[in-house]
């Protein structure tokens, strides 16, 4: 097998979603060997049901799903990115489906792949992009109290906010305070 097969079978790929939801793919890119198709969030379900089911595409695997900030850089303001990977067929495809600010929610795809539930409760957590028809939809990194996306770009990296803080910092700044007798070297 070259080293091109792999985007050449990536690229069809895309090309054949292309003919298929033409108003949903707005973009086919290619970066370093790896495709990507840009798309409306629309029918997000339909086309990663059609990737998953499609006998000769057969994307079994959802390798990883993430949020993307691209604030002050381009509009829509969010992406979430879907990398898909063909057990059986051994080709891979990037999914990356534009969410706006003004309504960042999108459609789950648990039902196709149970492993997303914990990639999309991620994306919830360090976003706060909402994905329609979670099973079970809420915080997993921060806790249940915590105000605020983390990964957002204007997410304050230092505040000053006093008794407005989040109560559990006192708590870990103090116990590690505690803790510095144990400190080795």
């Amino acid at each position: 097998m070259s080293v091109m097969e792999p985007k050449l079978i990536s690229q069809a790929i895309a090309e054949g979603m292309r003919e298929r939801f033409p108003s949903e793919v707005k973009e086919i890119k290619e970066f370093r060997g790896q495709v990507s198709v840009i798309i409306q969030k629309d029918r997000l379900k339909e086309i990663m049901e059609y990737l998953h089911d499609t006998p000769q595409l057969c994307f079994s695997l959802l390798r990883d799903i993430c949020g993307v900030d691209y604030l002050g850089k381009k509009e829509p303001r969010f992406e979430v990115v879907y990398q898909l990977y063909s057990i059986s067929h051994r080709h891979m495809i990037r999914i990356r489906a534009e969410v706006p600010e003004n309504d960042p929610a999108i459609d789950s795809v648990v039902s196709i792949w149970d492993g997303a539930n914990w990639h999309e409760r991620e994306c919830y957590d360090m976003f706060g992009i909402r994905f329609m028809g979670h099973p079970d939809l809420r915080r997993i990194l921060m806790p249940e109290d915590w105000e605020g996306s983390p990964l957002r770009k204007d997410y304050p990296l230092e505040s000053d906010l006093g008794e407005k803080e989040w109560p559990g910092l006192k708590e870990i700044l103090e116990l590690s305070r505690k803790n510095k007798v144990y400190e080795i070297g």
